[in-house]
């Protein structure tokens, strides 16, 4: 295809989606498919050379549309919204277009820049503490675009694991120990309404589920009561990932009792708002947020109430030199004149 081709497949793209999206009522939600449906309707093998785009776009309508749970219906009610917008979905055309590859500030400084103003944006919009804030000079922390909240939980989860590993060495002054060892006695809480759980397994870090009470929600009595189990077990409590909106109930932890227990005992705070903090836009819907303050991280999802497409996560951390402190790398081919001074996301 060359550009020519380009400009008028675009065209027809657009009207096609904008089609989809103004008529996406007509169309029954969770399609009633079989799992293998599609194998007998494409090639065994990839073709050897390229077909037609009437051809390639007929085979979609024939073969990839009949298998869509169609997640933009008013009528798909199933785990959370994920809505987007004609803007988002321009916005995405442009990214797509220009194609930047952005891991350092220098491969593409204007996505480096514009992803520190709107992260900054975000936390005012939810109002969140300043020392998320990259524009607040008197703190080290900030925010960054992630892909889902799972992955901004494991992100905080091995920063806060390689925090408690040096502190466990500071305190105890056991150099003879390994990583490992030291791993293996650390433990983690979160709901059992929650879903840190697949963070744990990939960490190889203990966690233990917080029974919540009768509104599906976390106490700071409960969390305290397992903590003080698990110290007399000899093991080493060290984070807590509290929920605000869990999948399964849309339940909200209660931070202002959490909090003091985490400040207590010196665990990492993560706070997973992924379901409903986007709702933290209105102040008077902001309620559950009491307790924030204590929060070490804090994760919500844009893609679900904002309009913005899938997939994209909203993490922001007290300190950003923890996060640097686990994941920096610096092979020379990452090194530019401006290293120290701007963030490498």
């Amino acid at each position: 295809m060359d550009l020519s081709e380009y400009r008028r497949r675009g065209k027809e793209m657009v009207d096609f989606i904008a089609d989809y999206l103004e008529n996406i009522r007509s169309y029954r939600v969770f399609p009633d498919v079989e799992p293998g449906y599609m194998r007998a309707m494409v090639p065994d093998g990839a073709p050897e050379r390229g077909e037609k785009w009437d051809q390639i776009f007929a085979d979609f309508q024939s073969a990839v549309m009949p298998g869509m749970t169609h997640w933009q219906s008013p009528r798909m009610h199933a785990y959370f919204p994920a809505l987007n917008s004609p803007a988002s979905l321009l916005g995405d055309m442009l990214a797509e277009g220009l194609n930047p590859v952005a891991f350092t500030w220098a491969s593409s400084p204007a996505c480096s820049e514009l992803e520190i103003i709107v992260m900054d944006w975000l936390a005012k919009m939810l109002s969140l503490p300043e020392y998320f804030l990259h524009s607040c000079g008197s703190s080290s922390g900030g925010g960054c675009i992630l892909t889902t909240a799972s992955e901004g939980t494991l992100v905080s989860l091995l920063a806060a694991r390689r925090q408690a590993i040096k502190n466990y060495r500071l305190d105890l002054d056991c150099d003879e120990l390994t990583d490992s060892e030291i791993n293996s006695r650390l433990i983690a809480y979160c709901s059992d309404q929650a879903s840190a759980l697949k963070a744990a397994v990939i960490s190889l870090v203990q966690i233990r589920f917080v029974p919540s009470d009768e509104r599906h929600s976390m106490r700071g009595a409960a969390l305290e009561r397992m903590i003080a189990e698990d110290v007399k077990r000899g093991l080493q409590p060290f984070y807590v990932c509290a929920t605000l909106g869990t999948t399964g109930a849309c339940a909200f932890d209660v931070l202002e009792e959490i909090g003091p227990v985490c400040k207590t005992h010196d665990l990492w705070l993560h706070v997973d708002a992924a379901y409903a903090g986007s709702s933290f836009v209105c102040p008077e819907f902001r309620q559950p947020m009491r307790g924030i303050q204590h929060a070490e991280s804090f994760v919500f999802n844009p893609s679900k109430w904002l309009l913005v497409n899938f997939d994209c996560t909203a993490l922001w951390v007290k300190d950003s030199r923890k996060l640097h402190n686990t994941f920096n790398i610096e092979p020379l081919y990452l090194k530019h004149e401006r290293t120290g001074v701007a963030i490498d996301f």
